[in-house]
């Protein structure tokens, strides 16, 4: 509720529901056992309850959207071995599919903490910006780093000309949904944050510093953008409007 860009947006009427009604929606799509919404607000918490959700109330003060996870399975006491999906309440056009590949992924690796999803780049001007968050992947699906800058960096061709990527580039875009481990969850918060995660502001950096995997699942699906702005819920708006 307290969006600087877009107050109250959480609650923002989009085709007769509020926006975080059509997101738990389409997490319920994912096949999950349980959708539940966690919220610091009671406003929030009383429109989704009132379509059938269960709420989890958690703290104000957290300082992430983790720490407020990490609160929630420990108030749902949830076992160590389950896993859960962090959509961001703000998140109307999430594909419920990508929601269930995630959490796919990680049971399917049982070393890893946490999962993820990329998705191809294949505009230089979009490798190029700093406000896209790139991943480098291992041979075994893993994520060794994420960030900001343009990586990984194709040294001659881009000596040459940054206006096109080479032809067969490895250049991914993270895609900012997460399945968790609760063992990883309950951990978390004892987790000092690193240099790196400081100055690249991402907060998947922590994990990887402190000796966390992260898998990451692949996706060649439509990327659809979150609401941030009052541009960006007019866009939903009318799309969300549409016959379907």
């Amino acid at each position: 509720m307290r969006s600087t860009r877009l107050p109250g947006k959480m609650l923002a009427d989009v085709a007769g529901k509020p926006l975080v009604a059509w997101v738990a929606e389409n997490a319920r799509g994912s096949g999950a056992d349980e959708v539940v919404v966690a919220t610091d607000h009671q406003e929030i918490a009383d429109a989704v309850a009132a379509r059938g959700f269960r709420v989890c109330t958690t703290s104000v003060e957290h300082p992430t959207g983790t720490d407020r996870l990490a609160e929630a399975v420990a108030l749902l006491r949830l076992e160590p071995e389950e896993i859960v999906v962090n959509v961001q309440g703000d998140e109307p056009l999430m594909d419920p599919l990508l929601v269930r590949k995630v959490a796919a992924e990680l049971a399917l690796r049982p070393r890893a903490s946490i999962a993820t999803a990329v998705h191809p780049i294949d505009s230089a001007a979009v490798f190029f910006d700093p406000n896209v968050v790139k991943v480098v992947v291992d041979t075994e699906g893993y994520a060794q780093y994420f960030s900001r800058a343009p990586i990984p960096f194709a040294r001659d061709a881009f000596a040459r000309s940054r206006d096109v990527l080479p032809e067969g580039f490895p250049a991914y875009r993270h895609i900012g949904i997460y399945a968790y481990r609760v063992s990883y969850l309950r951990e978390y918060t004892q987790l000092s944050p690193t240099p790196a995660e400081r100055f690249e502001a991402l907060e998947q950096l922590r994990a990887l510093g402190h000796g966390h995997r992260i898998a990451v699942a692949f996706w060649e699906g439509v990327l659809e953008p979150g609401v941030d702005t009052p541009e960006d819920l007019e866009r939903v708006r009318k799309r969300l409007s549409r016959p379907l």
